[in-house]
């Protein structure tokens, strides 16, 4: 078996750990097809706690499922005996393990010389964990206090130990995600609300062809460009004889090539979740209404390569985990009655380096990001700006906005590769950290340049 693991590993040109981890992660698919015809809702949690650590077990080892205790019963100890501190004390405790491990491991290492440890799946199981104590600690808030995705996602009831280990391990969903509320997977699983068995669901079988198409398509891809453009050749000195439109060139198209590998990790996530009908989120107000599976959707990948503003970026990009990020980061960080600023956004993408990692190239890149968002947000402000008889003037600006979101995130996302300081710094100083100076530049001139507010028109107005 051994050989020919190494034959098939050989082949497709992965380590052996690797093609481990792709086996077990695609057969999510079938398992979570199968779990449509386990019998009771204990059933079906047990069926999905104990598919879900055999996958663990299979694709890192034992002490996978170990790791993977530890925050779990961490969280459920808190929510158990300290309910009105268990949001924070969870939040805390699962981030500093997981800061642990990301320390003892240095995963990214291993990621980027092709090796896979269980660090990744520790990090998605970590935001479920979190996610389900803080919902438990909203339980007990007057509701009147509450937004409406807090309304939403209130646990009243403290889930039982089962139910809990169901959530986290579903579906292989801990493998590379997507983030899912805790009282989604409870009616899912007891058939409530849109999955009322009085309500007939949609056939999931053509959404679920559709993400495993687009999954071959991003990896066929992906193979084809990765041997043109390497990550090695940041630190080759043919790199450094390039002039500057060169190297800013193969910047943006290491990061498209890069890209390409993520979206074929959500799009087999993607399809092993609409196939066990979690996936679903209702149906659309067309005619005749369609089925949405945007519970399962974790990229948009025209989105993000087309993206006219790097404020739209978190919105198509690892969708999922953006979303968890602005609800029990960003949002939970706004004064009532008070509008968000620069420093809940710096904030938020300062949660999200530590959660990548303890790398200098990702603390630089989402550092990078806010700097980015901030960016684009002036471009935004100037164009709403521009009266309706400017349209020429709007598009130019429109325009602009593009091209500056394209550099910049090509730039940026150099970090998140390399990770290591010396040669993040020696990438971005070898194009003359535009992508760095730009959006400070852009910062500073929207002192100078304050655009007045557009003016509405009276239909609006009245709406």
């Amino acid at each position: 078996m051994d050989l020919d693991m190494d034959s098939m590993a050989a082949t497709i040109g992965v380590s052996v750990p690797v093609l481990r981890f792709l086996l077990c992660f695609v057969a999510t698919i079938p398992i979570s097809f199968l779990w449509r015809f386990v019998p009771g809702r204990f059933a079906k949690h047990l069926y999905a706690a104990g598919t879900g650590a055999c996958l663990s077990y299979l694709s890192f080892g034992f002490s996978s499922n170990l790791h993977f205790l530890v925050p779990m019963l961490l969280g459920y100890a808190s929510m158990v005996l300290f309910r009105r501190q268990c949001g924070i004390l969870t939040f805390f405790l699962g981030f500093g393990y997981l800061i642990g491990c990301h320390v003892y491991y240095m995963s990214g290492d291993a990621w980027k010389e092709g090796g896979i440890d269980a660090t990744g799946a520790l990090m998605v199981l970590t935001l479920k964990v979190i996610s389900c104590a803080i919902n438990y600690n909203d339980g007990i808030l007057k509701e009147e206090d509450l937004r409406e995705p807090q309304k939403k996602n209130r646990l009243v009831k403290l889930p039982s130990l089962l139910e809990y280990f169901g959530y986290c391990l579903c579906c292989g969903s801990h493998f590379a995600g997507p983030v899912f509320e805790m009282k989604d997977y409870l009616d899912w699983t007891e058939r409530k609300g849109i999955w009322s068995p009085s309500d007939k669901g949609p056939s999931p079988f053509g959404a679920t062809i559709r993400a495993l198409l687009q999954a071959a398509f991003c990896m066929a891809l992906y193979l084809y460009l990765v041997p043109y453009f390497p990550l090695s050749r940041f630190s080759d000195q043919i790199y450094q004889e390039w002039g500057f439109w060169k190297r800013l060139g193969y910047q943006y198209m290491s990061g498209f090539t890069a890209r390409w590998k993520y979206y074929f990790i959500w799009s087999i996530s993607e399809a092993s979740i609409i196939i066990s009908g979690l996936g679903f989120s209702g149906w659309t107000s067309s005619s005749p209404p369609k089925p949405r599976w945007d519970r399962a959707k974790n990229v948009d990948i025209l989105g993000v390569e087309l993206a006219r503003s790097a404020v739209e970026l978190p919105i198509v990009w690892n969708i999922q985990v953006s979303t968890w990020l602005r609800h029990y980061v960003y949002d939970r960080l706004v004064q009532k009655g008070k509008k968000p600023g620069f420093f809940q956004l710096l904030a938020t993408q300062t949660v999200s380096a530590i959660w990548h990692g303890l790398y200098p190239g990702y603390i630089i890149f989402f550092v990078q990001s806010a700097l980015m968002i901030a960016g684009s947000r002036v471009i935004y402000r100037w164009q709403q700006a521009v009266p309706p008889n400017m349209a020429l003037v709007k598009k130019i600006l429109a325009f602009l906005n593009f091209a500056y979101t394209v550099l910049v995130l090509n730039y940026s996302c150099v970090g998140f590769m390399v990770l290591s300081l010396h040669e993040t710094l020696a990438s971005y100083g070898s194009v003359y950290y535009v992508g760095t100076i730009l959006p400070v530049v852009l910062i500073l001139l929207s002192y100078i340049i304050k655009p007045a507010k557009p003016v509405k028109s009276k239909s609006r107005k009245d709406q």
